[in-house]
């Protein structure tokens, strides 16, 4: 029986035949290196034989040897990424500019110069770091990483959508997703119930929090993970892009000493950011500003913020009567979620607190009926509520390739608007990542309430008329807001339609 050596792992170096088939190659387990300057066929013990039938098949003249276990296990998973990134440049659009974009696997292999970690991290971590760091490059909000039957995926919500950034092999996504657990402090292990943790990743030597969240699926497990924001990235009450009227009413309304501000809207709309920019505003050092969220979004200067664990017994209803305890000015409450902590809220502003808090609802008057709904007294909800805003964030479309079309008559009828306007619709080029849009603007409705408003809400009995009420005062509502957008050009038909133009 013919032997072959076994190669030092340590000494060997990632190579391979520029003309051989990568996949084919793993498929049959005949894998490549470089040993003291002489390229090497590699096979292992277990499939010895498929190895060397697909060598003889190929004609190849290289000489054989073997790895240890682990050194075989390691080159496998270079060849692995390896044959990603070059499904990733089949998949991809031609113009190379896309590719270039990003950050390239093959370089961190076949170099073995990774810029995010030392050179002694296996390939799995540069793996797992560079998808961070691509998501970073694409100012992603969060990684989804799916199992499916025979493949995994990759998406990153780009904008407020999510756009497929890779398939891969499900074996790495297996690998991917233990990577994530370990660093994660999640159990490796369990694979039958969700789990949720944190993390802190350094990337290009800024530190990123990530929110993990893994979900076991038929197919298999699914993580999902949010990019927290970092202090510096909060915008200034000027920076959060609305129109200069409604940006005037913010810093007339912030100069309160007491009551409740609620900013309401779906997930993913803003209102996190909008409420850490009206604590930056109000932040000074005469203040006591305590806010208690879930999670902490964003690690905010000025302000004690307390993270809600409902593991441990800290609730909101919880968290929020010991903040009273400790003599704040100002107190934040990420989420008014149940009547327990909309009475605590709502006691803190008739006691002398400014609170700030957000809510589920679909506009800005419909908070009204929301707090009614949750048993609070409609009296003292218009005694202590001073502004509401209803925002959404609406995706702009790509300038560079955006391209000009005639508004149907059906679709003008559907939106209540003469006919014989043009509307811009996306096309998809190499500057919006072929998505045909690129960045946000911010959108709201501010209904504020005033002395003079106060009497005729407490006689009025549902969210219509009190729209009705606003609408004969000149307030601007989501839905006209977006049609402007359109007609405008800044935004496409579809996106009106998903941020909710018949809902607002």
């Amino acid at each position: 029986m013919i032997t072959f050596p076994f190669l030092d792992e340590t000494q060997i170096l990632f190579s391979y035949p520029e003309n051989i088939d990568v996949a084919l190659c793993i498929r049959h387990s005949l894998l490549f290196c470089a040993y003291e300057g002489e390229l090497y066929a590699i096979i292992p013990e277990a499939q010895r034989l498929a190895a060397l039938q697909l060598y003889n098949k190929l004609s190849l003249t290289y000489p054989i040897a073997r790895l240890s276990q682990e050194g075989y296990e390691n080159l496998y998973l270079k060849f692995l990424e390896l044959k990603t990134d070059l499904d990733i440049s089949k998949t991809a659009p031609a113009n190379n500019e896309f590719i270039d974009e990003e950050l390239s696997l093959v370089d961190f292999i076949k170099n073995s110069a990774d810029l995010l970690t030392s050179e002694e991290s296996a390939p799995i971590i540069k793996f797992v770091n560079t998808i961070f760091y691509q998501a970073i490059k694409r100012k992603a909000s969060d990684i989804h990483i799916e199992t499916h039957e025979k493949k995994g995926e990759v998406r990153f919500r780009i904008d407020g959508a999510l756009i497929k950034h890779i398939d891969l092999d499900k074996n790495i996504i297996d690998l991917i997703i233990s990577r994530i657990k370990v660093i994660s402090g999640l159990d490796i292990s369990e694979k039958r119930l969700p789990q949720d943790g944190r993390t802190q990743v350094k990337i290009a030597g800024k530190n990123l929090d990530v929110r993990v969240s893994v979900l076991p699926t038929y197919h298999g497990e699914r993580v999902v993970l949010r990019l927290l924001m970092q202090a510096a990235s909060i915008p200034s009450l000027r920076e959060l892009g609305f129109d200069e009227k409604t940006t005037s009413e913010f810093e007339e309304l912030l100069k309160y000493s007491h009551g409740i501000i609620l900013v309401t809207g779906p997930t993913g709309s803003g209102k996190s950011t909008t409420l850490h920019s009206f604590l930056q505003q109000l932040a000074s050092p005469e203040k006591n500003i305590i806010s208690i969220e879930d999670p902490v979004e964003y690690d905010a200067p000025h302000v004690s913020q307390i993270a809600v664990n409902t593991k441990a017994g800290l609730t909101f209803a919880g968290g929020l009567r010991s903040i009273l305890r400790q003599d704040p000015d100002i107190i934040m409450i990420g989420e008014i979620r149940d009547t327990e902590t909309a009475h605590i809220a709502i006691q803190a502003a008739m006691t002398g607190h400014l609170v700030l808090s957000t809510l589920h609802t679909n506009n800005a008057t419909a908070a009204l009926t929301r707090l009614a709904d949750m048993g609070i007294d409609k009296f003292l909800i218009t005694s202590t509520l001073i502004g509401v805003l209803a925002q959404r964030l609406v995706r702009r479309l790509c300038p560079a390739c955006k391209e000009l079309i005639a508004l149907s008559d059906a679709d003008a009828d559907d939106l209540k608007i003469a006919h014989g306007h043009t509307i811009a619709h996306p096309k998809g080029c190499v500057h919006c990542h072929y998505t045909g849009y690129q960045g946000r603007i911010a959108i709201g409705e501010f209904f504020m309430i005033d002395d003079s408003l106060r009497p005729l809400l407490k006689i009025s009995d549902n969210d219509f008329e009190i729209r009705e009420i606003m609408k004969s005062r000149g307030m601007q509502f989501l839905s006209n807001q977006l049609i402007a957008l359109l007609l405008n050009h800044t935004t496409g038909l579809d996106e009106i339609i998903r941020v909710g133009v018949k809902e607002a």
